[in-house]
């Protein structure tokens, strides 16, 4: 039955990633090498937690009731884990000079949820869970929700040591789609995953210090960038005026996709954005100038379906990304702490 289902996720991923455009000759097919040792229901087949996706799924449901938002933020903190040391929950990790301290980490939310799920855990499977696991589990529990596929998640990540705010190169979100792709490829993503996980911004917001070059002075030149569309210049410009103090402009947020944003919802409404020339964020509006991204950009923008597909297959790759497996890593009994440093443990 494990290999069965193994199979079944594999054909997913296949058919996924060949329904998209055929020109990219380098599309990716399947997960990285280190999620080789992953399992469909890992748990639920060890018999160590059988209700573990069950008990995630309830206490994510329960949080997205009552706050929509969290799709967003379990998204954009799974994506800080990953992209940086690999999914081993060393976001989760507190501490002077951890990953959490670190600038490109300032507003991450949707840890207390993370936490209630492990306390929830642990009460019922001491000591089997990871955190790892818990984060992958809720993000695509919170994505469905919001719209998106519930995509097989592969289960049997271990948790990490360490974690240094020196490890976190998030980039700018005013950076160019040559700089934005060289990033995901120097974490073993594809041009195919870059402009498809930019798509989970359908969802987000943004601060005013985040796009305040590209409403006053574009690369220094004192006017704003040419690619935005006028209209939706003014209405940012209106929510982010030009004299702001650096707390307010740290403070006030503005939706990415405006006329959806605050539904939280999971479309293909971002795409429609770019063509539009009304992406927010300038790495956004910079899918439209690489011709892979550009057809992709086309492909999504026309067919929602087949962004959940390839949303589907490249979350998977981001959160298969170096994991711990076997005897790497720990099971953490506590998500903030190592458990060597669990001031918890007695």
């Amino acid at each position: 039955m494990e290999r069965e289902g193994y199979l079944v996720f594999s054909l997913l991923v296949f058919v996924g990633a060949l329904s998209l455009h055929m020109s990219r000759t380098e599309a990716a097919i399947g997960l990285p090498p280190d999620a080789k040792f992953l399992r469909r229901q890992y748990y639920k087949k060890l018999n160590t937690c059988e209700n573990a996706e069950a008990f995630v799924k309830h206490q994510v449901q329960v949080y997205w009731s009552k706050d929509r938002s969290i799709t967003a933020k379990l998204v954009k903190l799974l994506y800080a884990d990953c992209m940086v040391n690999g999914c081993d929950a060393s976001i989760l990790l507190d501490g002077p000079n951890t990953e959490k301290t670190a600038p490109q980490n300032a507003g991450l939310g949707a840890f207390m949820i993370i936490d209630k799920i492990k306390t929830v855990l642990e009460d019922r499977c001491p000591g089997i869970v990871s955190c790892s696991d818990i984060l992958n589990l809720a993000a695509r529990d919170a994505l469905h929700l919001a719209g998106a596929p519930s995509y097989p998640v592969l289960l049997g990540r271990r948790d990490g040591f360490e974690s240094k705010a020196a490890w976190v190169d998030l980039p700018s979100p005013s950076i160019s789609w040559e700089a934005g792709l060289a990033y995901f490829q120097s974490k073993g993503l594809d041009v195919q995953d870059f402009a498809t996980l930019l798509g989970a911004h359908t969802m987000g917001r943004t601060h005013c210090n985040y796009i305040r070059d590209r409403l006053y002075n574009f690369n220094n030149t004192g006017k704003p960038d040419p690619t935005m569309d006028t209209s939706l210049l003014d209405k940012l410009r209106q929510q982010c005026p030009q004299k702001m103090t650096k707390i307010q402009e740290q403070n006030q947020t503005v939706y990415l996709t405006p006329k959806y944003g605050p539904n939280y919802r999971f479309t293909s409404a971002y795409f429609n954005n770019v063509l539009l020339h009304q992406s927010v964020l300038g790495v956004d509006q910079q899918l439209l100038f690489n011709y892979d991204t550009n057809q992709l950009t086309l492909e999504y923008a026309g067919s929602n379906e087949q962004f959940r597909k390839g949303f589907s297959l490249s979350i998977s790759r981001m959160g298969s990304l170096k994991v711990f497996t076997g005897n790497k890593g720990e099971i953490r009994q506590n998500c903030h702490f190592t458990n060597k440093n669990n001031p918890h443990i007695k």
